[in-house]
């Protein structure tokens, strides 16, 4: 996938227009922070975890929020094990540094995590090492077609 494929992803919601590139790489929270412009905790990571059986889905957080081992289990019921950089390409998608909500493979369920309520907007990847799109949680929700808000985060103290 490519930051063309999330754009014309995300036309039919009318958001391609909100889609950056940028010169310098986005790839981790830290320097998505720094060429957006914005506190780190509105990065709007997103993780690629594996299921027992191999399937793959996705949990988009804030930037600052961690998964939480305990909400996790509870929430699906076995141990957070994220893919590997060839599984997330190869089950999601999208590479490592630009795995984002949008345009991934079938059957690959999104969820969003309540940690970015705090937020009037955040940046997710649009689908590359280089790139972001700023949306608010609702816009989020749609465009991801979420399964549903969560709790498995923590956040720093």
């Amino acid at each position: 996938m490519s930051v063309e494929s999330v754009r014309e992803y995300l036309r039919s919601f009318g958001l391609e227009g909100r889609v950056a590139e940028f010169s310098e790489s986005s790839a981790t929270v830290e320097l998505a922070a720094a060429v957006v412009g914005v506190i780190p905790a509105r990065i709007a990571k997103t993780l690629s975890f594996k299921t027992p059986d191999g399937a793959a889905f996705l949990i988009v957080m804030a930037g600052d929020a961690k998964i939480d081992n305990r909400k996790f289990k509870d929430k699906f019921g076995f141990k957070a094990k994220m893919l590997t950089p060839e599984e997330a390409v190869e089950l999601v998608g999208h590479a490592v540094g630009g795995v984002c909500p949008f345009a991934v493979k079938e059957n690959v369920e999104v969820y969003l995590d309540c940690s970015m309520h705090r937020f009037s907007t955040v940046f997710p990847a649009a689908g590359s090492a280089s790139s972001a799109v700023e949306l608010n949680c609702d816009e989020l929700f749609t465009a991801s077609k979420a399964k549903e808000w969560i709790d498995t985060c923590r956040l720093p103290e």
